[in-house]
């Protein structure tokens, strides 16, 4: 049986969570801002909870439909079967948004299709009351002009909770955003590559990950773990399949450098968290500082962005420095992230290719400075 299914983005991100929905064998049905719609088996959900990188979450498509009045919606989330997934001891709660729609009281909404569950969950179970002590259940009702999205979350946590990550610095960036940043630098396993604004070293960590393919989502639990519906023998399984193709024996040159020593500590215990520490080498030191680099790296970083009025200054500055010293390595590819939009004046550098994206809620650009490229071989 083929199960209809979402998996959330960033917006700007969408292509290459396509790319990776596709990688785990399933049929894409449709792409459109901030969701990729596919479809394939229930052992799917084990393997997308576990692969996807850049993903947020990954959601079961219970009904679409439209509703303009609560009898309606009422009416069709009644229809919906939830008791084929939802457990008699369910702990189920229901979140939602509405944009431009008729329907547009958030919490109205939500208790609707609470209600419309609660009622064919006791007409189906025989009871009257429910406990909500077993497998929770996070239902979401989105409305999109006038059209209804009924989903169940299968990931509980976002998938950006990879389990590593104990202790971060301020304003720490996401590791999906850290790994769709390596995936769009076109860095390959066997470049160097520097982040010399490590902070809790999240961009190197999802460096290592992807260059020793380990599956980001092997360490940590998922709600649809729980659900009986789903065998076991599935999440086994595609837990098994995800260690064989661990490349242990790969070598990697990754150096992050930060000038808090703070810092350094937190990226080293992650990054022993993530089991990367072996390939990642991290040093208290300013960005400025290199030395025995080899030709044609690479570099990624996620630099101060100067929010606060005090510091736009100081970043200016900053971002100068940056690129006198960035000028002076020709064949190194650089990627900085950074929501100062001067950037390039402040650098007087003219970037190869810009990228728009959103660190959280917060607007970014991408910058992407394309190295020389290397000679070709005989």
């Amino acid at each position: 049986m083929e199960y209809q299914m979402i998996a959330t983005s960033t917006f700007g991100l969408e292509a290459i969570v396509k790319r990776e929905v596709e990688a785990i064998g399933a049929k894409i049905e449709k792409v459109d801002n901030g969701r990729i719609d596919f479809s394939g088996g229930i052992d799917l959900i084990p393997k997308a909870n576990l692969w996807l990188r850049v993903a947020d979450r990954v959601l079961l498509k219970m009904g679409e439909f439209r509703a303009e009045s609560f009898a309606s919606l009422f009416d069709k989330t009644y229809d919906i079967p939830w008791e084929h997934w939802i457990t008699e001891d369910a702990n189920f709660i229901v979140q939602g948004k509405s944009v431009k729609s008729t329907l547009y009281s958030v919490r109205d909404c939500q208790s609707i299709v609470e209600k419309a569950i609660v009622k064919r969950l006791q007409t189906k179970y025989d009871q009257d009351w429910f406990k909500k002590t077993g497998p929770r259940y996070k239902v979401q009702v989105a409305i999109l002009k006038d059209i209804v999205t009924i989903t169940l979350d299968t990931s509980g946590e976002g998938l950006h909770k990879r389990g590593y990550r104990e202790k971060a610095v301020a304003a720490p960036i996401k590791e999906t955003l850290a790994a769709a940043l390596i995936n769009l630098s076109f860095w390959k396993k066997d470049k160097m590559l520097i982040d010399p604004f490590c902070g809790s070293g999240t961009i190197l960590i999802e460096a290592a990950m992807i260059g020793k393919n380990i599956a980001p989502g092997l360490y940590r639990n998922f709600d649809s773990e729980k659900w009986p519906i789903i065998p076991q023998k599935f999440w086994k399984e595609a837990k098994v399949d995800a260690l064989k193709q661990i490349d242990q024996d790969l070598e990697l040159n990754l150096r992050g450098y930060d000038i808090d020593g703070k810092a350094i500590e937190i990226a080293k215990l992650n990054a022993e968290n993530a089991g990367v520490d072996d390939c990642i080498s991290f040093e208290e030191r300013a960005f400025d500082y290199f030395d025995k680099l080899e030709d044609y790296g690479v570099i990624v970083t996620n630099p101060p962005y100067g929010e606060r009025l005090s510091e736009v200054q100081a970043v200016g500055k900053l971002y100068k420095k940056m690129g006198q010293v960035f000028q002076t390595m020709p064949t190194w590819s650089k990627y900085v992230i950074t929501s100062y939009e001067a950037f390039e004046k402040a650098s007087g550098m003219k970037a190869s290719k810009k990228r728009k994206l959103f660190n959280g809620r917060l607007k970014v650009d991408y910058y992407q400075y394309f190295g020389e490229k290397p000679p070709r071989k005989k």
